[in-house]
């Protein structure tokens, strides 16, 4: 697939976000964005990666795409640059929103969200234009999917105590 072109997503990204497709190198560099946050901290741990892969093939993105991100240089990524790659022809979907959302999934994938990358999704607000109050309920929602996550596991006896 060239970088021209355009990546369909699956039925999963149309119901759940409402978006269709995106150019081949707003994907791109949508994963490049979230590997250059997840990995402030000098390291993409190999479950963030791995939540990357998981969440890219989900939405669609093809195996191409998916290979780079195992092989980019992230510790010298140019975040501002990689954000102004990312365009989505839907004026209801908000980019900006939804980078910082999996941004901060991402990052906290290995238990260990660590100040670099609290320090870099916050960055990532503020390149992004997110006011600090819904960058705070951005984080408070992905700390409450984790808990409900949590919930279901002990209710449906997926999880017990020790």
């Amino acid at each position: 697939m060239s970088d021209d072109k355009t990546v369909p997503f699956s039925d999963f990204l149309k119901k759940s976000l409402g978006v269709s497709s995106a150019p081949y190198e707003a994907v791109l560099n949508y994963g490049y964005a979230l590997l250059a946050i997840a990995g402030a901290d000098g390291d993409v741990s190999e479950t963030e990666l791995k939540w990357l892969i998981n969440h890219q093939r989900m939405v669609g993105a093809p195996e191409e795409i998916i290979e780079k991100y195992q092989t980019f240089e992230y510790k010298n990524a140019d975040l501002e640059n990689l954000l102004n790659k990312i365009t989505v022809d839907v004026p209801t979907w908000s980019k900006s929103r939804s980078l910082l959302y999996h941004a901060i999934q991402m990052s906290r994938a290995d238990q260990n969200y660590s100040l670099e990358e609290q320090l870099a999704v916050k960055k990532a607000a503020k390149l992004l234009k997110i006011e600090n109050d819904i960058a705070l309920a951005i984080h408070r929602l992905v700390e409450t999917e984790e808990a409900v996550t949590a919930l279901r596991k002990a209710l449906l006896e997926t999880e017990v105590l020790a």
